[in-house]
């Protein structure tokens, strides 16, 4: 089934696999995409027969970012009201922000599967998934400040998971990581060849599908909160966590 022409849905089993869908244009992230992605993204956080999502993309890239076509567009539609130029500027950037905001807050765990190009904003989605499966082919970069504008959603992700000197060079020289340095990196937790990959990202996601719901979303809440917690704020979250998710097996037992 199918959301939009630009992404693809399938269901296999309790994992649902999206498919962004513009192999033409390397799956660039336009409007329509954005806005496709990220309803299926919600839509498999509500749907209970769904305990795990695969995101990847189709033909010989992940993602290449943002649709720079497009962007053009807000400015050359022929439109000539700057006032509505800027408005569509800022709705998309509100857009994207979500986009990548949704991977955190959802309760399910999201796998990526990534090969070819993964640039700008496209590795920012590959890094915003939990856990990322990544082709022999995979070149993933932030080429950004080379054409004269900021890698500014994505660098949130990327400070965290990289650390600061190597988040620093990626976005500031620009030069893109093959597989193996992305795995070196910890950006991803696999490298396969091209044709394992999503084969792989769905093996791992149906494993995950297939823990206690409540426990496999209790797991991600807390990883979420104690990443960028003090130590003993995140001792105090964990400890939290531990005496809800004990009472809430008690509470079952007794159900049963």
């Amino acid at each position: 089934m199918t959301t939009s022409d630009s992404l693809l849905i399938e269901d296999r089993a309790a994992v649902r696999v999206l498919t962004m869908n513009r192999p033409d244009k390397r799956n660039a992230l336009n409007n329509e995409l954005t806005h496709a992605l990220l309803a299926a993204l919600q839509a498999a956080e509500r749907d209970p027969a769904v305990k795990a999502i695969v995101l990847t993309g189709a033909g010989k890239a992940f993602c290449a970012g943002a649709d720079v076509k497009e962007f053009g567009g807000f400015v050359q539609s022929g439109n000539d009201d700057a006032a509505s130029a800027a408005q569509a500027a800022l709705e998309r950037a509100h857009l994207t922000t979500n986009l990548h905001r949704v991977f955190s807050q959802m309760s399910k765990p999201v796998i990526g599967a990534a090969h070819g190009h993964a640039m700008g904003g496209g590795a920012g989605l590959a890094l915003a998934c939990d856990m990322l499966v990544a082709g022999e082919s995979l070149k993933l970069g932030y080429p950004e400040l080379k054409h004269g504008i900021v890698a500014a959603i994505v660098m949130a992700n990327l400070v965290r998971q990289a650390g600061r000197k190597t988040a620093f060079e990626l976005v500031s020289l620009g030069e893109a990581a093959d597989a193996q340095r992305a795995l070196a990196l910890g950006l991803a937790n696999r490298v396969v060849a091209d044709e394992d990959m999503l084969d792989t990202a769905v093996g791992i996601a149906e494993r995950l599908a297939a823990f206690d719901a409540p426990a496999m979303a209790a797991t991600k809440r807390l990883f979420h909160r104690v990443a960028d917690l003090p130590l003993q704020q995140a001792l105090d979250a964990s400890l939290d966590t531990n005496l809800m998710m004990r009472s809430f097996r008690k509470q079952r037992a007794n159900d049963q």
